[in-house]
């Protein structure tokens, strides 16, 4: 049974001591994006969504396409500002549609009752392990990558794990001084997430935290700010991007190269739910059917870097097809309470000074990013790694 107002102020209460944490790995453009019905009446559907226009456009395209009678307009925002709105307009919801790929957020939404459920034969088809109940569904099927400059390759053997990483840090400590980048989990959610993940699946974690603070690693707030960095070489390693940008970055700049660990692959979902009490359930319904449904899926899997869900759909872009690739490596975060256990305060302020330890004395964790390295030295300086 849910309990309104003390979820309120559980939920004000997370989202207050992580007020730092933002970005969910999006740049922070916020806008709107207007598709009118060409047919009347019109109904209106509104979106709060956190996916940028370029991916999110040829999915709402398709929609209106399919459903002509709807009005559509989604309101692009970063994940804190998004979660601030719900829970400032929860008594008079604006909205009918929130999505995000703050996975822990939008569970917490949920269970505290701020979504509604969806029966329709597309959601009681969908796989168990994407949904929570018929309320909280996952679209999309996105690893989390490691990105390096291709030029390293003359001076060592790229990582393709982490165990991998963590050996190149060890081995060459003072060639990559200041020059691997993560994400800085104080500042991003994402960061965060996937720091507890990791300390979750990996038993040499928080030695890899370790040797990224004797190496004076940068730490970045989003992907997009790794993904420049690594282009204008300021970076040459870097450690847990959200895959679905770095692909689609790394696709125009051949001076880069993208990984999926093989050791092990966290895997992220974007989130949709129907908002309760949404002022137009109905089309909300028909929206979040379309996204589970056939023709989407394939538009996720083919025309953007998302990643496809549906087991129905085949090809490179597809869960299937990494499961496939990486077999028992790929570790999607599981929709469930465990998920309330990563906006444990106490769990939070734990990770962080172990991560303040690791960090002690680097400028990078005291006050950002170092400056920016030099271009790679020659070839003659270190030989490459066997």
């Amino acid at each position: 049974m849910h309990h309104p107002d003390l979820s309120r102020r559980r939920l004000s209460g997370a989202l207050l001591s992580l007020a730092g944490a933002a970005a969910l790995g999006s740049p922070a453009w916020a806008g709107t994006l207007e598709f009118a019905a060409s047919t009347a009446p019109a109904t209106p559907l509104t979106i709060y969504g956190v996916l940028d226009p370029p991916q999110a456009r040829p999915l709402l395209q398709a929609f209106t396409r399919q459903h002509p009678e709807i009005e559509l307009v989604y309101q692009h925002m970063d994940t804190l500002a998004l979660h601030r709105r719900v829970l400032a307009e929860q008594d008079a919801p604006q909205a009918d549609v929130i999505m995000s790929p703050a996975m822990p957020w939008q569970y917490q939404l949920a269970n505290a009752g701020l979504s509604s459920p969806i029966d329709s034969p597309v959601t009681a088809a969908w796989p168990r392990w994407a949904r929570w109940r018929h309320e909280l569904f996952g679209f999309t099927f996105e690893p989390i990558v490691m990105v390096y400059r291709r030029d390293l390759v003359a001076h060592m053997s790229a990582p393709e794990s982490h165990a991998e990483l963590l050996a190149r840090l060890d081995t060459h400590s003072e060639l990559l001084k200041g020059r691997v980048v993560t994400y800085d989990p104080r500042l991003s959610g994402a960061g965060y997430t996937y720091a507890i993940e990791d300390a979750r699946i990996s038993a040499r974690y928080w030695d890899l935290v370790a040797a990224l603070g004797r190496s004076h690693a940068a730490l970045e707030a989003t992907t997009s700010a790794m993904l420049a960095g690594l282009s204008a070489g300021r970076y040459w390693i870097g450690y847990n991007l959200i895959g679905s940008y770095a692909q689609a970055y790394v696709a125009n700049h051949p001076e880069l190269e993208m990984v999926i660990p093989r050791d092990y692959a966290l895997v992220l979902q974007r989130l949709v739910m129907r908002q309760r009490g949404a002022p137009h359930p109905e089309a909300a319904e028909r929206f979040i059917d379309f996204l589970l449904g056939r023709s989407a899926q394939t538009l996720l899997a083919t025309r953007t870097t998302l990643g496809a869900v549906d087991p129905g759909v085949s090809g490179p872009g597809t869960a299937g097809a990494l499961r496939e690739r990486l077999g028992d490596a790929i570790r999607p975060v599981q929709i469930g309470p465990g998920l309330l256990a990563t906006l444990d305060t106490l769990k939070r302020q734990t990770l962080l000074e172990q991560w303040q330890q690791a960090f002690a004395n680097r400028t990078t964790f005291a006050d950002g990013p170092l400056a920016d390295p030099a271009p790679l030295p020659a070839t003659t300086k270190e030989s490459p790694s066997p």
